[in-house]
C-alpha cells in the first residue's frame, strides 16, 4: 500500500439530547382537515384539480385523529373554522359545533396535549369576506368579538395562542401573487391588510392577557431566504425580503414569543425560482429540494439569527417541515433541522418549541392535497391514516427529546 493515505467516507453517529424545558409538537389548520363549511376557499379547485369540499374527514375521525396526534408528540398547535362556529358577524356560537370541538379539546387534554390555539388561519366566512375582509379597517370589530368569544369559551384548554398564521404569505398570496382568495394584485391593498390585521392582533393579545395572564400569545411568521442568483435577481430579492421578513413583522411586535415557520430557500434570476413552478432551473442549479421549494436547512439558522437579534424574545418554530410525496427527504429533514435548533440553543438563542407541519397529509391549499405534508399518509380517496417511516423517527424525538444523528464524515488513515 505504501505510505500515501487512504480517505473513505465514514458515518458518525451523533446524539442530541433537548434541554428538558423545550418541547414537540405537530401542526394542523382546521380548514384544511375539515370538510368546507361556507369559507372563502369552498369550491375552488386547486392545481393538482381537487375541489376544495371534502379535505380529510377529522370531524367524522376525532377519536382516531386524537390518537395520532398524541402518538407523535406531547403538543399540538391547531385552529378552529371560524365560518362554522360563528355563522353571522357577531353572533352567538353554534351550538353543535361548539360542543364538537368542547369534545375534540377534550379529549386531547385528557391524553395530556399542550394546546396552541391559532385564531386565524387563512381562511374567512363567506360573511366576512363579503363585507370587504381585512381590506376595510370597520371589519377588525368582526374578527376580534369572534377571537374573544374563542379566548373565552376554549381558553380552559389552551397553553399558547397565535392570533395570526403567517400574515405575511396571506396579504402577499391574496393581494400581490394572486394565488389566495380574493385572488387580487394590488400591492398597497395588501399593505392595508397587514396594518389592519396588526390592529387586530394587538386588541386581542392585551384582551388574552387580560384574561389569561399567564399563557404566551405570539405571531406565526412564514421566514424564508430569499437569494439572488445573478444581478437581475438582486433587487427583486431584496424588496421580497424587506416586505416579508421586516415590513409585516413589524405590526405584530407586541408578543410574548416570536413564532416563526421555515421552509427553504428562494432564488430569484429575476423571478422566484422553486421547483414547483420552474423545476429545471433547481436542477440546472444542483440545488437539494423537495417537491415544492428548494432544500436549505441552513437558512433555518440564517432566520432564527435574525429574529433572536432582532427582538430578544423567546422563539417558538410554529411550523417546518418538506413536501415530500417519497418520505425520505422528510426522514432527513427531521434529523437536519433538530440539528439545527440543537446547535442555535448551545449558541445561547432562546428557542422554546418547535411544532412539525403536519400532523397528516392534508389540502395543501391552492396547490392540493396531492402536496404530501404529512408525518401520517391520508389517503385521497378513502381518507384512511396510515404512519410513514418519518412519523415514527418523529414520534421519537418528540416523546423522549433525544435523536441520533447519521453524519457522513471522510476519515483519513
Amino acid at each position: 500500500m505504501g505510505n500515501h493515505p487512504e480517505r473513505y467516507d465514514a458515518q458518525i453517529a451523533m446524539k442530541l439530547t433537548f434541554p428538558e424545558h423545550f418541547f414537540f409538537g405537530t401542526s394542523t389548520a382546521a380548514t384544511q382537515i375539515e370538510t368546507a363549511f361556507e369559507h372563502d376557499w369552498q369550491g375552488l379547485t386547486s392545481r393538482d384539480g381537487f375541489l376544495f369540499e371534502q379535505t380529510t374527514d377529522h370531524e367524522l375521525r376525532i377519536e382516531e385523529d386524537v390518537n395520532i396526534i398524541a402518538s407523535l408528540a406531547p403538543n399540538y398547535r391547531m385552529s378552529l373554522m371560524w365560518s362554522k362556529l360563528q355563522r353571522e358577524p357577531l353572533g352567538n356560537f353554534h351550538p353543535e359545533t361548539k360542543q364538537h370541538y368542547h369534545s375534540l379539546l377534550q379529549q386531547l387534554k385528557s391524553r395530556g396535549i399542550g394546546i396552541m390555539m391559532v385564531l386565524h388561519h387563512f381562511t374567512n366566512p363567506l360573511w366576512f369576506a363579503k363585507r370587504g375582509g381585512w381590506e376595510r379597517e370597520e371589519n377588525i370589530a368582526l374578527w376580534v368579538d369572534f377571537a374573544k368569544k374563542v379566548v373565552d369559551e376554549f381558553g380552559i384548554y389552551t397553553s399558547y395562542w397565535n392570533t395570526f398564521n403567517e400574515p405575511n404569505v396571506y396579504a402577499s398570496y391574496g393581494w400581490i401573487t394572486g394565488f389566495f382568495p380574493p385572488f387580487k394584485i394590488n400591492p398597497l391593498t395588501a399593505g392595508k391588510v397587514v396594518i389592519n390585521m396588526g390592529k387586530a392582533h394587538d386588541i386581542v393579545y392585551d384582551y388574552i392577557k387580560t384574561k389569561l395572564p399567564d399563557q404566551p400569545v405570539g405571531i406565526s411568521h412564514n421566514a424564508t431566504v430569499f437569494s439572488a442568483e445573478n444581478i437581475l435577481g438582486w433587487f427583486p430579492a431584496r424588496l421580497s425580503d424587506w416586505w416579508f421578513m421586516d415590513y409585516v413583522p413589524s405590526h405584530f411586535e407586541k408578543v410574548d414569543f416570536f413564532g416563526m415557520s421555515y421552509y427553504g430557500r428562494i432564488p430569484h434570476d429575476p423571478l422566484p425560482i422553486t421547483y414547483l413552478q420552474t423545476p429545471h432551473k433547481i436542477r440546472e442549479l444542483g440545488r437539494k429540494h423537495d417537491d415544492i421549494w428548494e432544500y436549505y436547512p441552513e437558512g433555518m439558522r440564517v432566520c432564527l439569527d435574525r429574529y433572536w437579534n432582532k427582538y430578544k424574545k423567546p422563539i417558538i418554530i410554529t411550523e417546518n417541515g418538506v413536501c415530500d410525496e417519497s418520505d425520505f427527504l422528510r426522514l432527513q429533514a427531521i434529523q437536519d433541522y433538530a440539528e439545527v435548533m440543537h446547535q442555535a440553543i448551545k449558541d445561547g438563542i432562546d428557542i422554546r418549541g418547535y411544532y412539525f407541519w403536519s400532523t397528516w397529509d392534508n389540502f395543501e391549499w391552492h396547490l392540493g392535497p396531492s402536496m404530501r405534508f404529512g408525518l401520517y399518509e391520508c389517503d385521497l380517496k378513502t381518507k384512511n391514516r396510515m404512519m410513514k417511516p418519518s412519523g415514527a423517527l418523529y414520534a421519537s424525538l418528540a416523546h423522549s427529546k433525544k435523536i441520533s444523528i447519521q453524519k457522513h464524515k471522510e476519515v483519513t488513515v
